[in-house]
Protein backbone atom coordinates (compact mmCIF):
# COMPACT_ATOMS: atom_id res chain seq x y z
CA UNK A 1 0.00 0.00 0.00
CA UNK A 2 1.15 3.14 -1.21
CA UNK A 3 0.72 6.16 1.06
CA UNK A 4 -0.19 9.27 -1.27
CA UNK A 5 1.19 12.79 1.09
CA UNK A 6 -1.04 15.54 0.87
CA UNK A 7 0.29 18.57 -1.37
CA UNK A 8 1.41 20.71 1.37
CA UNK A 9 3.55 18.25 2.49
CA UNK A 10 5.39 18.27 -0.81
CA UNK A 11 8.20 19.86 -1.21
CA UNK A 12 8.99 23.16 -2.38
CA UNK A 13 4.85 23.38 -2.46
CA UNK A 14 3.58 26.10 0.26
CA UNK A 15 0.16 26.90 1.19
CA UNK A 16 0.42 30.05 -0.55
CA UNK A 17 0.01 27.82 -3.61
CA UNK A 18 -2.70 25.72 -3.29
CA UNK A 19 -4.75 29.13 -2.93
CA UNK A 20 -6.78 29.50 -6.02
CA UNK A 21 -5.54 32.43 -7.93
CA UNK A 22 -8.33 34.92 -7.44
CA UNK A 23 -8.18 39.25 -8.52
CA UNK A 24 -8.78 41.19 -5.17
CA UNK A 25 -11.99 41.11 -3.13
CA UNK A 26 -13.89 44.34 -3.79
CA UNK A 27 -15.73 45.31 -0.73
CA UNK A 28 -19.23 46.38 -1.74
CA UNK A 29 -21.37 49.25 0.18
CA UNK A 30 -24.04 48.20 2.52
CA UNK A 31 -26.63 49.27 -0.03
CA UNK A 32 -25.86 47.52 -2.74
CA UNK A 33 -25.86 44.31 -1.49
CA UNK A 34 -29.12 42.14 -1.74
CA UNK A 35 -29.39 42.15 2.70
CA UNK A 36 -28.97 45.95 2.45
CA UNK A 37 -31.44 46.28 -0.51
CA UNK A 38 -33.70 44.12 1.64
CA UNK A 39 -33.04 46.07 4.98
CA UNK A 40 -33.81 49.40 3.53
CA UNK A 41 -36.85 48.48 1.64
CA UNK A 42 -38.16 47.40 5.29
CA UNK A 43 -36.84 50.45 6.66
CA UNK A 44 -39.19 52.22 3.94
CA UNK A 45 -42.18 49.41 4.25
CA UNK A 46 -42.05 50.34 8.26
CA UNK A 47 -41.96 53.87 8.03
CA UNK A 48 -45.17 53.74 5.44
CA UNK A 49 -46.60 51.13 7.69
CA UNK A 50 -46.09 53.49 10.57
CA UNK A 51 -47.05 57.11 8.66
CA UNK A 52 -50.59 55.51 7.74
CA UNK A 53 -51.53 54.12 11.51
CA UNK A 54 -50.33 57.75 13.08
CA UNK A 55 -52.92 59.16 10.56
CA UNK A 56 -55.75 56.78 11.14
CA UNK A 57 -54.95 57.37 15.06
CA UNK A 58 -55.33 60.73 14.46
CA UNK A 59 -58.36 61.04 12.48
CA UNK A 60 -60.43 58.43 15.13
CA UNK A 61 -58.49 60.78 18.48
CA UNK A 62 -59.44 64.23 16.62
CA UNK A 63 -63.23 63.81 16.82
CA UNK A 64 -63.55 62.44 20.14
CA UNK A 65 -61.12 64.79 21.55
CA UNK A 66 -63.22 67.36 19.85
CA UNK A 67 -66.46 66.42 21.42
CA UNK A 68 -65.33 66.18 24.65
CA UNK A 69 -64.08 69.51 24.57
CA UNK A 70 -67.64 71.08 22.68
CA UNK A 71 -69.52 69.13 25.52
CA UNK A 72 -67.43 72.14 28.07
CA UNK A 73 -68.13 74.58 26.12
CA UNK A 74 -71.28 77.04 25.92
CA UNK A 75 -73.27 77.70 22.37
CA UNK A 76 -72.07 81.01 22.01
CA UNK A 77 -67.72 79.28 22.10
CA UNK A 78 -69.06 76.37 20.29
CA UNK A 79 -69.98 78.45 17.08
CA UNK A 80 -67.41 81.67 17.40
CA UNK A 81 -64.61 79.24 18.33
CA UNK A 82 -65.05 75.85 16.94
CA UNK A 83 -61.41 74.16 17.71
CA UNK A 84 -60.39 76.69 20.48
CA UNK A 85 -60.42 75.21 23.83
CA UNK A 86 -62.99 76.21 26.17
CA UNK A 87 -62.34 79.18 28.26
CA UNK A 88 -64.12 77.62 31.30
CA UNK A 89 -64.91 74.02 31.80
CA UNK A 90 -68.87 74.16 31.99
CA UNK A 91 -69.70 70.73 33.65
CA UNK A 92 -73.53 71.68 33.74
CA UNK A 93 -73.67 70.89 30.15
CA UNK A 94 -73.41 67.11 31.53
CA UNK A 95 -75.89 67.90 33.78
CA UNK A 96 -78.27 68.88 31.95
CA UNK A 97 -78.39 66.17 29.43
CA UNK A 98 -78.64 63.46 31.94
CA UNK A 99 -81.52 65.00 33.83
CA UNK A 100 -83.62 66.65 31.25
CA UNK A 101 -83.28 64.82 28.56
CA UNK A 102 -83.90 61.38 30.43
CA UNK A 103 -80.36 60.51 29.01
CA UNK A 104 -80.07 58.25 32.95
CA UNK A 105 -83.06 56.43 32.26
CA UNK A 106 -81.60 55.71 29.01
CA UNK A 107 -78.46 54.70 29.87
CA UNK A 108 -79.60 52.17 33.09
CA UNK A 109 -82.34 50.73 30.32
CA UNK A 110 -79.16 50.22 28.22
CA UNK A 111 -76.93 49.01 30.56
CA UNK A 112 -79.84 46.50 31.61
CA UNK A 113 -80.48 45.46 28.08
CA UNK A 114 -76.37 45.15 26.83
CA UNK A 115 -75.66 43.95 30.29
CA UNK A 116 -78.22 40.48 29.82
CA UNK A 117 -77.76 40.11 26.43
CA UNK A 118 -74.37 39.94 26.79
CA UNK A 119 -73.97 37.19 29.27
CA UNK A 120 -76.55 35.54 27.24
CA UNK A 121 -74.54 35.48 23.88
CA UNK A 122 -71.15 34.15 25.93
CA UNK A 123 -72.52 31.37 27.37
CA UNK A 124 -74.68 29.94 24.60
CA UNK A 125 -71.73 31.08 22.11
CA UNK A 126 -68.84 29.54 24.66
CA UNK A 127 -71.08 26.34 24.31
CA UNK A 128 -71.60 26.07 20.94
CA UNK A 129 -68.08 26.99 19.88
CA UNK A 130 -66.93 24.05 21.99
CA UNK A 131 -68.99 21.60 20.55
CA UNK A 132 -68.67 22.39 17.24
CA UNK A 133 -64.24 22.51 18.14
CA UNK A 134 -64.33 19.55 20.21
CA UNK A 135 -66.44 16.53 18.92
CA UNK A 136 -67.28 15.04 15.81
CA UNK A 137 -70.92 14.28 14.96
CA UNK A 138 -72.95 14.32 11.89
CA UNK A 139 -74.00 17.58 10.68
CA UNK A 140 -70.86 19.70 12.00
CA UNK A 141 -69.94 21.40 8.83
CA UNK A 142 -73.66 22.33 8.34
CA UNK A 143 -74.37 23.96 11.31
CA UNK A 144 -70.75 25.48 11.46
CA UNK A 145 -71.26 27.22 7.91
CA UNK A 146 -74.84 28.10 8.90
CA UNK A 147 -73.64 30.19 12.06
CA UNK A 148 -71.57 31.58 9.16
CA UNK A 149 -73.81 32.24 6.88
CA UNK A 150 -75.58 34.30 9.54
CA UNK A 151 -72.48 37.01 9.49
CA UNK A 152 -73.36 37.74 5.92
CA UNK A 153 -76.88 38.22 6.16
CA UNK A 154 -77.85 41.77 6.35
CA UNK A 155 -79.97 42.61 9.69
CA UNK A 156 -82.25 44.96 7.68
CA UNK A 157 -83.32 42.14 5.77
CA UNK A 158 -85.17 40.67 8.37
CA UNK A 159 -86.31 43.47 9.96
CA UNK A 160 -90.08 43.04 8.79
CA UNK A 161 -90.53 39.55 9.40
CA UNK A 162 -88.93 40.14 12.67
CA UNK A 163 -91.23 42.66 13.90
CA UNK A 164 -94.19 40.04 12.96
CA UNK A 165 -92.64 37.44 14.68
CA UNK A 166 -92.16 39.73 17.89
CA UNK A 167 -95.61 40.99 17.54
CA UNK A 168 -96.84 37.46 18.21
CA UNK A 169 -94.65 36.19 20.46
CA UNK A 170 -96.03 39.26 22.27
CA UNK A 171 -92.40 40.70 23.22
CA UNK A 172 -92.89 44.12 21.53
CA UNK A 173 -91.77 47.39 24.06
CA UNK A 174 -90.06 44.48 26.15
CA UNK A 175 -86.38 44.21 27.21
CA UNK A 176 -86.61 40.92 27.65
CA UNK A 177 -87.72 40.60 23.92
CA UNK A 178 -84.73 43.00 23.01
CA UNK A 179 -82.27 41.01 24.68
CA UNK A 180 -83.28 38.25 23.00
CA UNK A 181 -82.89 39.73 19.61
CA UNK A 182 -79.37 41.12 20.60
CA UNK A 183 -78.60 37.76 21.57
CA UNK A 184 -79.81 36.26 18.17
CA UNK A 185 -77.88 38.85 16.34
CA UNK A 186 -74.37 38.33 17.86
CA UNK A 187 -74.21 34.80 18.08
CA UNK A 188 -72.75 34.22 14.50
CA UNK A 189 -69.88 36.03 14.86
CA UNK A 190 -68.91 34.50 18.91
CA UNK A 191 -69.33 31.35 17.55
CA UNK A 192 -67.41 31.85 14.47
CA UNK A 193 -64.75 33.34 16.20
CA UNK A 194 -64.51 31.15 19.82
CA UNK A 195 -64.45 28.23 17.50
CA UNK A 196 -61.03 28.94 15.83
CA UNK A 197 -60.19 29.47 19.55
CA UNK A 198 -61.01 26.59 20.94
CA UNK A 199 -59.06 24.73 18.07
CA UNK A 200 -56.12 26.51 19.34
CA UNK A 201 -56.07 25.08 22.50
CA UNK A 202 -54.65 21.84 23.92
CA UNK A 203 -56.70 18.61 24.25
CA UNK A 204 -54.76 16.81 26.33
CA UNK A 205 -55.83 19.21 29.21
CA UNK A 206 -59.10 18.20 28.81
CA UNK A 207 -58.23 14.59 28.28
CA UNK A 208 -56.68 14.55 31.49
CA UNK A 209 -59.56 15.91 33.19
CA UNK A 210 -62.11 13.49 31.72
CA UNK A 211 -59.65 10.39 33.09
CA UNK A 212 -59.86 12.21 36.29
CA UNK A 213 -63.61 11.34 36.52
CA UNK A 214 -64.76 15.14 35.14
CA UNK A 215 -67.91 15.36 33.03
CA UNK A 216 -67.91 17.14 29.95
CA UNK A 217 -70.08 19.59 31.44
CA UNK A 218 -67.24 20.38 34.53
CA UNK A 219 -64.13 19.79 31.92
CA UNK A 220 -65.86 22.40 29.82
CA UNK A 221 -66.37 25.38 32.46
CA UNK A 222 -64.11 24.62 34.96
CA UNK A 223 -60.83 23.62 32.35
CA UNK A 224 -61.61 24.63 28.58
CA UNK A 225 -63.31 27.72 29.90
CA UNK A 226 -60.56 29.44 32.10
CA UNK A 227 -57.80 29.04 29.18
CA UNK A 228 -60.23 31.15 26.80
CA UNK A 229 -60.20 33.74 28.72
CA UNK A 230 -58.45 35.91 26.30
CA UNK A 231 -60.93 35.09 23.42
CA UNK A 232 -63.61 35.34 25.69
CA UNK A 233 -62.79 38.84 26.53
CA UNK A 234 -62.38 39.79 22.65
CA UNK A 235 -64.91 38.55 21.14
CA UNK A 236 -67.08 40.02 24.67
CA UNK A 237 -65.79 43.74 23.93
CA UNK A 238 -66.75 43.38 20.14
CA UNK A 239 -70.07 42.05 21.40
CA UNK A 240 -70.83 44.88 23.69
CA UNK A 241 -69.64 47.85 21.18
CA UNK A 242 -72.13 46.56 18.64
CA UNK A 243 -74.87 45.82 21.12
CA UNK A 244 -74.28 49.48 22.96
CA UNK A 245 -73.98 51.48 19.58
CA UNK A 246 -77.44 49.07 18.25
CA UNK A 247 -79.85 51.29 17.05
CA UNK A 248 -81.86 49.77 14.08
CA UNK A 249 -83.09 47.10 16.08
CA UNK A 250 -84.45 49.35 19.27
CA UNK A 251 -86.05 51.89 16.91
CA UNK A 252 -87.68 49.01 14.99
CA UNK A 253 -88.60 47.04 17.70
CA UNK A 254 -88.71 49.17 21.08
CA UNK A 255 -90.95 52.22 20.48
CA UNK A 256 -92.18 52.36 23.81
CA UNK A 257 -90.70 55.65 25.35
CA UNK A 258 -90.17 54.74 28.93
CA UNK A 259 -87.58 51.53 27.13
CA UNK A 260 -85.51 53.82 24.72
CA UNK A 261 -81.82 52.83 24.88
CA UNK A 262 -79.16 55.29 24.50
CA UNK A 263 -78.99 55.21 21.05
CA UNK A 264 -82.92 56.17 21.10
CA UNK A 265 -82.12 58.54 23.45
CA UNK A 266 -79.27 60.65 21.38
CA UNK A 267 -82.09 60.84 18.80
CA UNK A 268 -84.76 61.73 21.00
CA UNK A 269 -82.52 64.40 22.34
CA UNK A 270 -81.25 66.16 19.04
CA UNK A 271 -84.86 66.01 17.84
CA UNK A 272 -86.30 67.57 20.46
CA UNK A 273 -84.31 70.59 20.46
CA UNK A 274 -85.73 71.94 17.21
CA UNK A 275 -85.23 75.75 16.53
CA UNK A 276 -83.57 75.65 20.36
CA UNK A 277 -80.23 74.05 19.57
CA UNK A 278 -79.21 72.99 22.67
CA UNK A 279 -75.62 71.98 21.31
CA UNK A 280 -73.19 71.34 24.56
CA UNK A 281 -76.26 69.71 26.16
CA UNK A 282 -76.39 66.91 22.58
CA UNK A 283 -72.37 66.91 22.60
CA UNK A 284 -72.51 66.51 26.65
CA UNK A 285 -74.85 63.30 25.81
CA UNK A 286 -72.73 62.19 22.96
CA UNK A 287 -69.85 62.05 25.62
CA UNK A 288 -71.51 60.22 28.29
CA UNK A 289 -72.79 57.42 25.80
CA UNK A 290 -68.93 56.81 24.63
CA UNK A 291 -67.42 56.85 27.77
CA UNK A 292 -68.65 53.26 28.86
CA UNK A 293 -67.31 51.70 25.45
CA UNK A 294 -63.93 53.88 25.98
CA UNK A 295 -63.54 52.53 29.75
CA UNK A 296 -63.94 48.79 29.06
CA UNK A 297 -61.58 49.31 25.90
CA UNK A 298 -58.89 50.91 28.00
CA UNK A 299 -59.74 48.49 31.12
CA UNK A 300 -59.12 45.00 28.93
CA UNK A 301 -56.98 46.23 26.37
CA UNK A 302 -54.53 43.77 26.62
CA UNK A 303 -56.80 40.94 27.19
CA UNK A 304 -58.11 41.86 23.90
CA UNK A 305 -54.45 41.92 21.92
CA UNK A 306 -53.64 38.50 23.69
CA UNK A 307 -56.71 36.83 22.55
CA UNK A 308 -56.59 38.27 19.08
CA UNK A 309 -52.77 37.12 18.57
CA UNK A 310 -53.39 33.88 20.66
CA UNK A 311 -53.80 31.82 17.34
CA UNK A 312 -51.04 33.33 15.49
CA UNK A 313 -48.17 31.68 16.65
CA UNK A 314 -48.39 28.00 18.29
Amino acid sequence: MTSHAEPSELPGVTKEDEAPATGPVRKQPPGSTPEGRIGSEGKVLNVFSHGILVVWGLLVTLPLLWAVMSSLKTDKQIFTSPWGLPSALHFDNWTRAWSKSNIGDFFLNTILVVGCSLIGTMLLGSMAAYILARFEFPGKRFIYFMFVGGMSFPIILALVPLFFVMKNMSLLNTFHGLILVYIAYSLPFTVFFLTSFFKTLPSSVAEAALIDGASHTRTFFQVMLPMAKPGLISVGIFNFLGQWNQYMLPTVLNTDEDKRVLTQGLVQLAASQQYKGDWSALFAGLVLAMLPVLGVYILFQRQVQAGLTAGALK
